[in-house]
């Protein structure tokens, strides 16, 4: 990859299912046990299906399953193990790390997502920005970050 650093972390105010760019890849935070029951891991669940099939990749803290939809990957981001925890940092910067690692792989420049991490798992947005700017700097991405 070329050392020109090209990544750009935007925060944007609207709704990430109508407002995202119809080709991006998009990713937000769930636990192991795959419950989403909750906040807009519901609507993921929902709008996306596909819950065997997370089932079957048998992914672990820290890992990521995915989903491709439409031409684009919808990435679950494994940050704890029951639904009802909060993620630890520690296992929040390996899922981040673990994603960079997935969406090189699977050449994905243009990622979109919701506030991760800091709705119902109550870390701090200025840790949460500041993760997401480490783990991808250097990386040819563009995130948005989106919020009602």
């Amino acid at each position: 990859m070329e050392s020109s650093n090209t990544f750009k972390f935007t925060e944007i105010q609207g709704d990430l299912f109508t407002d995202s760019p119809p080709g991006d890849s998009l990713a937000h935070c769930i636990s192991e046990d795959l419950r989403m029951g909750k906040g807009i891991a519901d609507i993921f669940k929902k709008k996306f299906q596909g819950l065997q099939e997370l089932k079957e990749q048998n992914k672990k803290v820290g890992q990521i399953a995915y989903l491709e939809r439409d031409g684009r990957y919808i990435f679950y981001v494994i940050t704890k193990e029951k639904y009802f925890q909060k993620p630890s940092k520690a296992n929040f910067e390996r899922a981040l790390n673990e994603l960079r690692v997935m969406c090189e792989e699977m050449d994905v420049r243009n990622l979109s997502m919701p506030r991760i991490g800091t709705g119902l798992d109550k870390l701090p947005l200025e840790y949460v920005h500041d993760v997401i700017k480490a783990t991808f700097q250097g990386t040819n991405m563009r995130i948005l970050m989106y919020y009602l």
